[in-house]
């Protein structure tokens, strides 16, 4: 994308000017004569950079980086030929990211300028890293699902939500039948394999307001916010028809289908988080102690 800068002055003369230099260095560029002229153009077309002299009729150039910094995404260069009247500390705490005096030296311009870009794309690619960091400390590795220490932090926000609300929230409990015996017999590659693709069978049958976790091991668990007990069933019967219908080939000429056991609750108001998972745990665990594929409910 082209490096979009506005410069804004009620000098057409300045104005054109810079315009003019800063567009030989491949810079896409435009011109506004007024603070409000530039709101108008930047609800259109977000600049990267706006270069704005302070001394503007009406809204001044402080008023206009205040604004600029509140609502959009761009860094401000402040100009000014009155500097008893203005300070750079002014600037500064309006947002500004640099401030140069008037009259305005180009190449002095264009380094600021440059500079200022450069800092940019610095921030966007630290924020990146951020953001990927954050993703990895909530992620598991393998299924690419959110990981049990993510659980417990959204399950509390989701049972603030429903108390403050009174809205039901359910909780399923799922583990692959067997899956000790899979791994022993084929292999951890192949366990991980059956892992993924099981995440990836859950993650389809789900709304986009539910959320699934890897719980740890074969076991996983899931989020149903505004769903009851009852609601959360056909949910469950979704999956593990699903599971029951996929066909995994461990080896050459070897088909196995697998089965899961899925325990479901509904959260009852003012409980302990603890107790509302153990309930939805030992769901699971009846559905293993009654034959496995099965799906066991358990009431508050």
């Amino acid at each position: 994308m082209d490096t979009y800068i506005l410069i804004v002055d009620d000098d057409v003369a300045v104005c054109n000017a810079i315009y003019k230099y800063i567009n030989t260095f491949n810079y896409r560029t435009s011109m506004s004569f007024s603070a409000e002229e530039a709101v108008e153009v930047l609800k259109t077309d977000p600049a990267h950079v706006v270069i704005t002299d302070i001394m503007l009729p009406e809204m001044d150039g402080l008023e206009l980086t205040g604004l600029i910094k509140e609502n959009y995404d761009a860094d401000v260069i402040v100009m000014t030929g009155h500097s008893a009247d203005y300070s750079y500390e002014e600037a500064i705490d309006k947002g500004a990211s640099d401030f140069i005096f008037k009259p305005v030296r180009f190449e002095e311009l264009l380094l600021r300028l440059k500079r200022v870009l450069k800092e940019q794309e610095l921030t966007k690619e630290r924020n990146r890293m951020l953001k990927e960091l954050q993703e990895l400390a909530i992620t598991d590795d393998l299924t690419k699902l959110y990981n049990s220490r993510h659980f417990y932090t959204q399950l509390e926000s989701e049972v603030d939500r429903s108390v403050r609300y009174s809205r039901p929230l359910s909780l399923l409990f799922m583990d692959i039948d067997c899956f000790k015996k899979y791994n022993d017999n084929y292999g951890h590659l192949e366990g991980n394999e059956m892992l993924i693709r099981f995440a990836r069978i859950i993650n389809s049958r789900l709304r986009k307001t539910d959320s699934t976790y890897r719980y740890g091991g074969d076991e996983f668990t899931i989020i149903l916010p505004e769903t009851t007990g009852k609601d959360a069933e056909f949910a469950a019967r979704r999956i593990r028809t699903a599971m029951e219908s996929e066909i995994f080939s461990p080896e050459t000429g070897k088909s196995v289908t697998v089965t899961i056991s899925t325990g479901i609750t509904e959260y009852c108001p003012r409980e302990d988080l603890s107790t509302f998972i153990r309930r939805a745990d030992q769901a699971m665990f009846n559905s293993k102690q009654k034959g496995r594929n099965q799906i066991t409910i358990l009431q508050p």
